[in-house]
């Protein structure tokens, strides 16, 4: 879990920041803190060489001078921000959980917490990105085998997900029925497809084909 993730910080409190780099380090865990939501967007819009291709996730303070972590969490998510998030805070009330919740954090800690309860929600949010990413070089990968194919071999494509046969798609296309079957052959080589299956998976993971 623990080769290339990291764990974000962000809380205006140096000791509680101090005691959350000392407790992750011991478990090997690479960690930032930052004691300001504009320090935090500073760093991550002029970040370090390949830091935000690592998976991820952040422990973020609900309340702060300035940015709370509630406003904070909105502002990742209107940015397209998709670190999973772990919320403490020494006030919470079931309000403020709850509120947290809804916006998709993965847990809403109360401080004094157990160490084994962060860390824990800690291994669930690196887990979470992971899959994130991984899903996302998935669609990467599909839409550029999508960009190969001809704009004719795209309509065949689109033609034959939704059910039609050969014959109808020569029909709706006006080409012959064996051009269709060229170009389907020719989209599914190039979409890495061995079966009618693996052309739907394929097209379902592009966006707005």
């Amino acid at each position: 879990m623990t080769d290339s993730a990291i764990v974000y910080v962000l809380d205006d409190d140096t000791s509680v920041r101090a005691a959350v780099e000392d407790l992750l380090a011991s478990v090997g865990l690479a960690v930032r803190s930052f004691a300001s939501a504009a320090e935090f967007w500073q760093f991550w819009q002029a970040p370090e060489a390949g830091a935000q291709e690592r998976p991820a996730c952040l422990v973020l303070d609900i309340r702060m001078p300035g940015v709370s972590g509630l406003e904070f969490r909105r502002q990742m998510l209107e940015r397209g921000l998709a670190l999973p998030t772990i919320f403490i805070t020494g006030h919470g009330d079931i309000r403020m959980g709850v509120e947290a919740m809804k916006t998709g954090a993965i847990e809403f800690l109360a401080k004094p917490f157990r160490d084994q309860d962060l860390i824990d929600a800690i291994q669930q949010g690196i887990a979470r990105d992971r899959l994130r990413r991984a899903g996302e070089g998935v669609r990467r990968e599909a839409q550029q085998r999508w960009q190969r194919l001809s704009p004719g071999e795209q309509d065949v494509v689109r033609l034959v997900v939704r059910g039609r046969l050969n014959k109808q798609i020569a029909a709706e296309l006006g080409v012959s029925e064996v051009t269709v079957k060229v170009r389907r052959a020719q989209a599914m080589r190039k979409m890495d497809a061995a079966s009618l299956a693996d052309l739907v998976r394929a097209f379902d993971r592009l966006d707005g084909a």
